[in-house]
């Protein structure tokens, strides 16, 4: 079963007054608090990340991959009927009656609206399947009854794709729970090393993104921080190419804390639409997943 991280209040976010350089735009969620020459560190780490990525063979690679940025199963559209269902959902407690049919093909063709077109290899219905049934325990459960391959549409790094899916249908519901049936493209070796937590004038790596506004004019991510501190700051370096985040933590207190991690939706607002650059992360250099790590939707494995 999948953590569910704590939500807590969400920061206003705000671009960061200052001049567009050359290397990029600097936008991010709060005023820096850290003083000057931590923040031009930070900022430093997030310019070479960027200038590494530029032009490079990942950047070409990532250009022309297939790498979903949104859930790769979606639920009925109507909803779930009741709470005991959400829950089961939630938790992947599933059942199969009956069997589930055969892939037709080894591969299935992702599609987007300028015509380019990616072939990946297609998941069966079975693996599918236990992609988002991972449990079958007591309690409240889900119970499907068969499966059809179909297709379904999916935010991806190069915008909107039509893919192959497995849509399985639930006993009680009229439409069916759709599963993406291809494979994301493998991640490019990144043209930067990582550096360690806390390097660089206190930057905090970005674990993944949990979603982006419909007009591109703001990404939501996960960060960290403690519970003897203000929270996580997370700005973005931007450029032509790519959006570079980088996270710290305000307000440390020092002295005795609690050893605990805190996890944090941050809403942080761009000078213009994401579009098709990459969204990389200060700290290791590559691109930022989307989805919880041990989920059923991370962009890749």
């Amino acid at each position: 079963m999948t953590i569910r991280a704590q939500r807590l209040v969400r920061l206003l976010l705000a671009p960061l007054l200052g001049a567009c350089l050359l290397a990029g735009c600097d936008s991010g969620s709060r005023a820096d608090d850290d003083g000057t020459s931590r923040s031009a560190r930070q900022r430093e780490r997030a310019r070479q990340v960027a200038d590494a990525w530029r032009g490079s063979a990942a950047a070409t690679a990532w250009s022309q991959g297939y790498y979903p940025m949104a859930d790769t199963v979606r639920i009925p559209e109507s909803g779930w009927h009741s709470r005991a269902d959400e829950h089961a959902y939630e938790t992947g407690n599933f059942t199969l009656r009956g069997r589930l049919p055969a892939a037709t093909a080894a591969k299935g063709k992702v599609g987007w609206p300028s015509g380019d077109t990616l072939t990946r290899p297609l998941w069966g219905a079975e693996q599918a399947y236990h992609s988002f049934a991972r449990n079958d325990s007591a309690g409240p459960r889900l119970t499907v009854t068969g499966a059809k391959l179909g297709t379904a549409t999916i935010t991806t790094s190069r915008g909107t794709a039509t893919v192959p899916a497995w849509l399985f249908t639930l006993e009680g519901y009229d439409t069916p729970l759709e599963r993406v049936a291809v494979t994301p493209s493998k991640l490019p070796r990144s043209p930067i090393a990582e550096v360690s937590q806390g390097s660089a004038g206190g930057l905090w790596s970005v674990p993944r993104i949990t979603g982006t506004a419909a007009d591109g004019g703001s990404v939501t991510v996960r960060a960290t921080h403690g519970a003897c501190d203000d929270g996580p700051v997370v700005r973005a370096l931007e450029t032509e190419e790519s959006v570079v985040l980088y996270a710290s933590v305000a307000g440390a207190e020092s002295g005795p804390c609690t050893d605990q991690m805190i996890m944090q939706d941050v809403e942080v607002e761009l000078r213009r639409p994401l579009g098709e650059r990459v969204l990389l992360d200060a700290v290791a250099g590559r691109p930022v997943p989307f989805g919880e790590p041990g989920g059923p939707s991370p962009s890749w494995t």
